[in-house]
């Protein structure tokens, strides 16, 4: 397996503060723009767009992780959580642009924009199971809810689902961009019960490899 370079501990930690700092630089860039006015159209909507954006490729990332280690044998283990972590913050951040820029905390107009229209709550589903995950990504969690842990993260599979499902909707034409982001959830979503099977004949043929090496 191809592992990523070998780094100590300390420049290990480092390497994922930089992953954070630099995952984070969008959505400065798009507040900087908003703030200059340099957004074009409705820069709240833009702005939110762009989080939302973030958000999908984030999520899109994480689940890649595992895909790239058993296909290509790139090992990014060490980054997963982080790219799960910008995720959850980028969802967070577009809730609150939401919330505050959109919305200007009119509680009242919220609820009956969630119930009114279906990929805001398809949107806030999915950040409402987002945010068990986040909660719970630290070792002290997976420590404590054992087996439980990998049960309950099994829903970014959902989240992510839920949150392309969010985008797709709430455009008025599904067009190259959106169907982008479909087809690439639906191949991640797709791995998952392909995943064992693969596996499976990736050993068998290591197997039948090491059997004819001892034999010459």
């Amino acid at each position: 397996m191809a592992q990523l370079p070998a780094l100590s501990p300390r420049l290990r930690k480092a390497s994922i503060w930089m992953l954070y700092l630099a995952g984070l630089i969008p959505a400065a860039w798009g507040f900087w723009l908003g703030a200059t006015g340099r957004l074009p159209g409705n820069p709240v909507k833009e702005f939110e767009h762009l989080l939302g954006l973030w958000a999908l490729r984030f999520l899109i990332a994480t689940l890649a992780v595992t895909p790239l280690r058993d296909l290509f044998g790139v090992n990014a283990l060490r980054y997963r959580r982080a790219l799960g972590l910008l995720a959850f913050w980028y969802v967070l951040m577009h809730f609150t642009a939401y919330m505050v820029l959109d919305q200007y905390l009119n509680f009242a107009a919220i609820v009956e924009d969630i119930a009114r229209r279906p990929f805001i709550t398809i949107g806030m589903a999915g950040f409402a199971m987002l945010i068990p995950l986040a909660l719970t990504s630290n070792n002290w969690s997976i420590r404590k809810l054992g087996g439980r842990w990998a049960k309950l993260h099994r829903l970014v599979y959902i989240i992510a689902a839920a949150g392309v499902l969010h985008y797709a909707m709430s455009v008025k034409v599904v067009g190259p961009q959106q169907w982008t982001y479909i087809a690439a959830i639906a191949l991640l979503l797709l791995w998952r019960p392909l995943r064992p099977y693969f596996n499976r004949r990736k050993r068998t043929a290591r197997a039948r490899q090491r059997v004819t090496i001892e034999r010459i």
